[in-house]
Formats: C-alpha cells, sequence, structure tokens
C-alpha cells in the first residue's frame, strides 16, 4: 500500500473520536471534487496507529454521517488491515452539491477544511446549475448583427481558411447564432464593443514595485474582444519584464526573462476558460520576482492542479469559445498546453484560490542580484557571454543618460508626456517608460494624479 498522505480528497484520522471532525471533511471534500475517502487508525503525518473496530463502529460512522449530512449520502464504509493493524476506510461520492455537515457548508484547501462564506456557496449553488446551460451558449438577447465589426469577423475567418459573405451566414457558419439571435460567444469574440454588453469583457494590468501589492508602479484597464485583450496582454508583460540578449552569428536577438509562448498559453487559457459568470476580469499582476496571471474560476469538470500537470488533459467550461479558439490555431484539441508551459517553463506553478480564482505564476530570473546603478532591479540573462556583457553595460549607461535628460525635463515642465519626454531624449516611449518606472522604483520620481491630467513631482533627497 503506498505512503498516506492528506489530499484535497483524502483525510487521515487517528480514530473514531474524532468522528466529528472527519464528518466535516466528508463534507468538505464533497464540495471541491464530489468524491472523498477518510481513514480512521491512521495520525495525519501517515503513521498508522490502528483502530478498534466493531459493528457498533461501523453503525457509529454510518449514524454520523446520515444524522449530520445533508443531502444524504451513502458511504462505503469497510475494514482494512494496514501494516498488520486495523484501520477503518470511509468512501463517499456525492454529485448533488452544495453538502451540509452540522448546518453548515464546507470546502476543501489542500489538505485542510474551510467554512464557506455566504458568497462562497452561493457561488457553488450557481456552478452547479451552470453546466445545464454553457454561459457562451447562451443568447444574448440585447445584441444584434449591427454589433458585431466585420473587420473583426472576416480576420477570424482568414484565419480558419473560411469565406465571408455575410455577418449573418458567416455567423451561422460557426454556430454562433439561434433563432437569428446572438450567441454570447460570438457577442465577446466579435462585437465592436463587447464591453457594452459584458462588463468583464476587460483586462486588468498592474505593475508593482515590491514582492506584494503595497506600492504600485502603473495601472492599465483596457476592455474589448478577447482576442484584443489577449495581445494586449501578451504587449504588457512584454513591455515590463526584462529582455536580455544573445548573439547568433552577427545578430542580436532578443531573450526575455520568461518564455513567450509559455506566458502566451496561460494567457489564452484564462480568457478561453475563464468563468464569464462572474464580474471580474483577468487579471496580470506583474511583481519584482513574478508573474501571476489570474482568472476567474476554478478548473472545470472535476479536474485538479496534479491532474494538469501531470496528464494531457482538458475539461472545457466554455466549449464554444474553446471550438473558436482551435478553429483559429489559438489552441490544441488536446489539453497539450499545459504540457508546453511547463516544458518551457519548469518552475511555473499553477493555484486555485478558494472558490473563485485560477492563478498561473511565473518566476523571473534573478530578480535578487541589482542591475549595476540600479538597486532594485533585475538582471539580464546570466548566460550572456563576455561581449554580451558589454552590450549590456552600454545599454546601463545609456539609460543612466536618458533618466538625467528625464528628470531635468520634468524640471523643466511637471505636465511633459511621455511622447514628449521621448522626442526630447531621442529614445523611444518604450524606453522612455522603462526608465521613468525605475526612476519611481528608486523614489526619485512622484506621478501625482492620473495619467491624464496629473503631472510629475520630483523627489528631493
Amino acid at each position: 500500500m503506498m505512503p498516506f498522505q492528506e489530499s484535497e480528497t483524502v483525510e487521515l484520522k487517528k480514530s473514531t473520536s474524532e468522528l466529528k471532525e472527519a464528518v466535516i471533511s466528508i463534507v468538505a471534500m464533497l464540495n471541491k471534487h464530489q468524491r472523498g475517502e477518510i481513514w480512521f487508525g491512521v495520525r495525519n503525518v501517515g503513521t498508522v496507529v490502528g483502530q478498534q473496530v466493531s459493528e457498533k463502529t461501523i453503525r457509529d460512522i454510518s449514524k454520523a454521517i446520515a444524522d449530520n449530512v445533508e443531502p444524504r449520502i451513502y458511504p462505503v464504509i469497510e475494514q482494512v488491515m494496514v501494516d498488520s493493524r486495523q484501520c477503518i476506510r470511509v468512501q463517499v461520492e456525492g454529485k448533488d452539491h452544495p453538502y451540509y455537515a452540522y448546518g453548515r457548508a464546507y470546502i476543501r484547501v489542500g489538505d485542510e477544511d474551510r467554512q464557506l462564506s455566504a458568497r462562497e456557496l452561493e457561488n457553488l449553488i450557481l456552478s452547479k446549475n451552470r453546466d445545464r446551460l454553457r454561459w457562451d451558449t447562451e443568447v444574448c438577447d440585447k445584441a444584434t448583427v449591427d454589433d458585431v465589426g466585420p473587420g473583426k469577423l472576416k480576420s477570424f475567418l482568414k484565419l480558419c481558411g473560411l469565406k465571408f459573405d455575410t455577418i449573418p451566414n458567416s455567423l451561422e457558419k460557426l454556430n454562433l447564432v439561434r433563432h437569428s439571435k446572438l450567441l454570447n460567444a460570438a457577442v465577446i469574440c466579435f462585437a465592436r464593443k463587447p464591453e457594452k454588453f459584458f462588463p468583464n469583457a476587460r483586462l486588468r494590468c498592474a505593475v508593482f514595485g515590491t514582492l506584494d501589492t503595497t506600492v504600485t508602479i502603473s495601472m492599465n484597464d483596457y476592455y474589448g474582444d478577447v482576442f484584443y485583450l489577449i495581445k494586449k496582454a501578451e504587449e504588457y508583460i512584454l513591455e515590463h519584464i526584462n529582455i536580455g540578449m544573445r548573439l547568433e552569428g552577427m545578430l542580436r536577438v532578443d531573450v526575455p526573462e520568461i518564455d513567450p509562448e509559455a506566458f502566451r498559453e496561460a494567457i489564452i487559457n484564462a480568457f478561453c476558460h475563464r468563468d464569464y459568470r462572474e464580474f471580474d476580469s483577468v487579471n496580470i499582476a506583474i511583481f519584482k520576482d513574478r508573474v501571476e496571471i489570474r482568472s476567474a474560476g476554478l478548473l472545470y469538470g472535476g479536474l485538479t492542479i496534479a491532474a494538469i500537470r501531470k496528464k494531457m488533459v482538458s475539461a472545457r467550461r466554455n466549449e464554444l469559445l474553446a471550438e473558436l479558439f482551435q478553429r483559429s490555431h489559438r489552441i490544441e484539441k488536446w489539453g497539450r498546453g499545459i504540457k508546453m508551459i511547463l516544458e518551457r517553463e519548469p518552475a511555473t506553478e499553477f493555484e486555485e484560490i478558494g472558490t473563485v480564482q485560477f492563478v498561473a505564476t511565473f518566476k523571473r530570473k534573478n530578480y535578487e542580484t541589482p542591475t549595476e546603478g540600479f538597486p532594485g532591479t533585475v538582471t539580464q540573462e546570466s548566460s550572456l557571454k563576455s561581449s554580451q556583457k558589454t552590450s549590456v553595460k552600454t545599454s546601463v549607461k545609456t539609460s543612466v543618460k536618458t533618466s538625467v535628460k528625464i528628470i531635468e525635463a520634468i524640471r523643466q515642465n511637471s505636465d511633459i508626456t511621455i511622447p514628449e519626454l521621448a522626442e526630447l531624449t531621442g529614445v523611444t516611449a518604450r524606453s522612455v517608460e522603462r526608465n521613468v518606472q525605475r526612476l519611481q522604483l528608486e523614489n526619485r520620481l512622484r506621478r501625482v494624479g492620473p495619467d491624464k491630467g496629473g503631472h510629475w513631482e520630483i523627489v528631493e533627497g
């Protein structure tokens, strides 16, 4: 027998003296995974200590479950010999969630049981009913074909190898209408302004100056169709992570500190598989040591993080939306996305937070070591050859000169814009933004007020 270890579907109890806690664990596991297993006679660290077993013991367990779990479940309770010691195994299954123990609902988080809040319980009830009618195949009553952007539809059909004739016929080919009414998937993908119908057709991006959210460097919200938001998410990450370089012959090749194909796949998954009934947006959070991609909704269809890491499996919350992504070659049919992410970025972490959010976290490279002249920023790829390092040092010196020019320009005009700074310093707007962020991190520059209508303030130290 395999060594015992607690998990989201396994709970270990020293004896039936912990029967009440075991009943709570049963409910928590059923609410999370619709199945679970309790062992009596095994300590929580996995040590087998045994349990006295009689007919009364089995009856007591059965009665405690029958009297205190709602809706009713029918456990399998059996005596099992483990290392020559008597133990009891209780196996439960049930899809009639939410389940309650002693009048309260619980959810399994790791190897712990946590009581559900009123909002989480509401979401759990809604999630049970969502399977019966998927969001992406529901009719969007307020939308008409006039809300569809023909250019968006034409571009998509070209990617799919299909021809455009009229908007209604094209949508019909893609199974995006029902009784001449647009489905939600059609609106979120091809409407001129999807946010008019769905406020959560939004991407929220932020850069933080520390390892948490205490210092915000920049924050941007984007609205639009899912394909536009995916593109903006990719661009935002590339603009705000570090780019090293390597030489291939006489050519310089940029090397982002996080593989672009890996985080692009995570972004696509976030938009394709998110729960669009949740109001929250897809969120990109860039910290000094990591990049987080957050989407509403947990893994779908009983999938676990362990399963998606080890096997090429997928369960689609939005089947029609996933079909559109597949037609346009954005995802593969057989769930190879997670495998590809881990091949390119093996340190990637996946996490479910409560009952509301799934997070993919990418580690940033060498963030601990400051770049020369810029305390608190990350170095370039440590594997660069000496000639490449010289190029990096040169770019750092150039950046110092640019920062000095920026400070002087702001002294003359605190209302100056990024494009005006770019023209004045002779570098790109993107380069100006990076230098400004660095100055903010060093507490040498502060932005007062919003991007439009605000002004710069030099911090005199």
